[in-house]
């Protein structure tokens, strides 16, 4: 028996007008010649292009001149080179300098997919039997670079999706604040990470710093350390990668009059710099009933992998940590929403073709998984994964699939696990639950439709999902026709 899917007609496709404005920065001669260029220009010329620009840009971005600024400071050992007090230079001038260090990047010019859903935590004014949900993307732009974005939605009695206006002006974090490291915790997590030996011990770096120290402080010392200390390329290595992951650690804020489609997590750190790709957010209930908004995701630096975690209540600020341990070394990790038996529970990929089952008392460390699903139907045959978290329902651990067959076509497919032992699984669909069809399978990378997490309202499963990697659409299938069929016997 085949399961009934409902493809709506929405559609969420590329718009390259969505812009940031990005700091741009080429090499220390040509920023100097750039800014002798602007100081020398007379107050009349300055102003003028000054009014060109701001007349060009102002309407593109939120408060351009204070971005102007920002990037203007960034500057600092420029006008040390060049022994000018950057203090010195006046208003007008600096906000000019900072417009020749910006440049327009269109975040979405190349793809807008891979959805996830969630509910919002705002369920306020809103009509019997609608749900206010958030809808992530991974959207791509120039040099096939990664961000999230957001859109927000009410889905109605009907599970028909009422997306709100999209804002105009995007917005990256208004603060990035670096993390404030504790050096026992640290030294603790590489041990957890299992990244080191005694043989190339990390000590000597940590011998120059304090109790507490910031990102800044380590990159002295570890400056220091390799002016002071003739260092073996396996130690280099070591240090090199202590760096990294301090890098890894940041939270940031958004303006509170930005709407939710305005707001943009742009890469920050050096680990993710190529891309924050296909994340899976998930409504995470604690033990006290208190909710937090998580999502996995996979950073990417140009050519190392490092799974990561996003942490939220409220969508304005969010907090990212790596993942560490032997696990943390490939994509789509999905966690589960609640605890299971007092442990964190998280699906995870670690072959690149099976899925498994991972429990932890800490969520940023994942040592050892259980292989809970191999591929089995020709659909499947290259590989299966997760396409989201675990859905709880009254019959099981709902989980939808990705699986690739001839042609590396992906389709969705479904599998139950049960409630008290997720590694036992209830039942599982034997045909594509969502195969593309003739509209979807053109794209990006043709013949893929694939997800980042589905959610329930009023009897019925909502799946976003992506067009071979270039856009996004949803469909919605009846959850108790889907439960009858997974807990049906398979011939």
């Amino acid at each position: 028996m085949q399961v009934a899917v409902n493809r709506k007609n929405i559609k969420f496709t590329p718009d390259p007008s969505r812009v940031i404005a990005r700091f741009l920065y080429t090499n220390d001669e040509r920023s100097e010649n750039i800014i002798r260029g602007v100081l020398a220009m007379s107050d009349m010329e300055a102003r003028t292009t000054m009014s060109q620009v701001l007349r060009g840009f102002s309407k593109r971005h939120r408060n351009i001149s204070k971005i102007f600024e920002k990037h203007f400071n960034k500057l600092s050992h420029i006008f040390d080179r060049m022994g000018i007090n950057p203090n010195e230079v006046n208003q007008s001038q600096k906000v000019l300098i900072g417009s020749y260090f910006t440049m327009e990047y269109s975040i979405e010019s190349a793809a807008f997919f891979n959805p996830s859903i969630v509910e919002d935590p705002d369920q306020s004014e809103l009509l019997q039997g609608e749900k206010r949900v958030i809808l992530s993307f991974r959207a791509t732009g120039e040099g096939h670079i990664s961000s999230i974005v957001f859109r927000s939605a009410v889905i109605d009695r009907n599970c028909d999706l009422i997306v709100d206006p999209v804002g105009n002006m995007l917005a990256e974090a208004d603060r990035i604040e670096r993390h404030i490291y504790d050096k026992t915790s640290f030294i603790h997590t590489l041990d957890d990470m299992r990244e080191f030996d005694n043989k190339i011990s990390p000590m000597f770096v940590f011998e120059r710093l304090g109790d507490k120290f910031t990102y800044d402080e380590l990159s002295r010392a570890i400056r220091e350390t390799k002016l002071s200390r003739k260092l073996t390329p396996e130690k280099e290595a070591t240090i090199n990668k202590i760096l990294w992951i301090a890098l890894s650690h940041y939270e940031i804020d958004f303006s509170l009059d930005s709407a939710i489609s305005e707001r943009v997590i742009f890469p920050i750190s050096e680990t993710e710099r190529n891309g924050i790709e296909d994340a899976r957010f998930v409504k995470f209930t604690g033990d006290d009933g208190q909710v937090i908004y998580y999502a996995t995701y996979t950073a990417y630096d140009g050519l190392t992998i490092l799974p990561k975690l996003l942490e939220t209540r409220d969508f304005y600020h969010f907090k990212c940590i790596p993942i560490h341990g032997e696990l943390a070394h490939n994509k789509g990790m999905a966690l589960f929403p609640r605890k299971i038996n007092g442990k964190y529970a998280m699906l995870c990929r670690l072959d690149g073709v099976n899925n498994y089952l991972a429990y932890s008392d800490n969520l940023s460390v994942w040592r050892e998984a259980k292989l809970i699903q191999t591929p089995k139907y020709p659909w499947e045959l290259v590989q299966v994964g997760n396409s989201g978290s675990p859905i709880e329902t009254e019959e099981g651990w709902l989980v939808i699939t990705h699986g690739v067959g001839p042609m590396r076509e992906y389709a969705l497919g479904a599998s139950l696990y049960d409630l008290d032992n997720p590694e036992k699984e209830v039942g599982r669909l034997k045909s594509p639950l969502l195969a593309p069809n003739e509209e979807e399978r053109e794209g990006y990378v043709p013949n893929v439709v694939y997800s980042c997490g589905s959610i329930v309202h009023n009897g019925n499963l909502v799946i976003p999902y992506a067009m071979s990697d270039y856009a996004a659409t949803y469909a919605t299938v009846n959850l108790k026709e889907l439960l009858d069929e997974l807990k049906r016997p398979n011939d």
